[in-house]
């Protein structure tokens, strides 16, 4: 993995990062969808809509499934030098790096709806129901195997399952400030600087 102090961000954190967003715009354009009849009409945008928020959902759940499984069976444990990343700093990290191609995609959600009204929303929708889907399976394995995933950062800038990720790291699951899953931590977080099965939190 490599030697001396580098940054981890959580794999379900970016799993889950764009997750909120996709399901604001989604319903926003939905909404906008409503009230535009469109060249099909609302009827079959509606069902159409139903349809691909279902088929979306399952794609983005099941894609690259067998890599994070992988991965995830072959994670070593942190080392001590290693700097965790604040849940709120990765979550905006990859939304900031993103923040245009977010944007597109709402913006041509909501001008589909002139042709299928509330379709490309629902789809937008979908996607973010899949990746919540995704982050509370990986919180499933990460509660399964008793530690908690990570990545480093400056090898999942575009996805924690693309080619570039060589592998994942592991810590305990008291580590960090986010839940099995990505969500947030209910229970106060470990102060900086206590060891935590193997590896050191400290504020990225």
């Amino acid at each position: 993995m490599g030697r001396g102090s580098y940054a981890l961000a959580r794999v379900a954190v970016i799993v889950r990062a764009p997750a909120g967003w996709l399901a604001w715009a989604g319903l926003l354009s939905a909404g906008v969808g409503v009230l535009v009849p469109g060249l099909t009409g609302r009827r079959i945008g509606v069902l159409a809509g139903a349809a691909l928020f279902l088929i979306v959902a399952g794609a983005v759940f099941a894609a690259r499934r067998r890599r994070y499984e992988a991965l995830a069976r072959g994670a070593s444990r942190a080392g001590r030098s290693v700097f965790l990343q604040d849940r709120a700093v990765t979550l905006r990290n990859w939304r900031r790096a993103r923040r245009w191609w977010l944007l597109a995609a709402f913006l041509a959600a909501v001008g589909s709806s002139f042709a299928v009204p509330v379709a490309a929303g629902t789809a937008l929708a979908g996607a973010a129901a899949g990746l919540w889907a995704k982050a509370l399976w990986l919180g499933g394995v990460e509660r399964r195997a008793g530690s908690l995933l990570w990545v480093r950062t400056e090898w999942a800038q575009a996805s924690p399952a693309a080619k570039p990720v060589r592998g994942y790291l592991s810590t305990g699951l008291a580590a960090g400030d986010a839940a099995p899953g990505g969500g947030r931590r209910r229970a106060g977080r470990v102060p900086a600087g206590t060891a935590v099965s193997g590896a050191v939190e400290k504020r990225a």
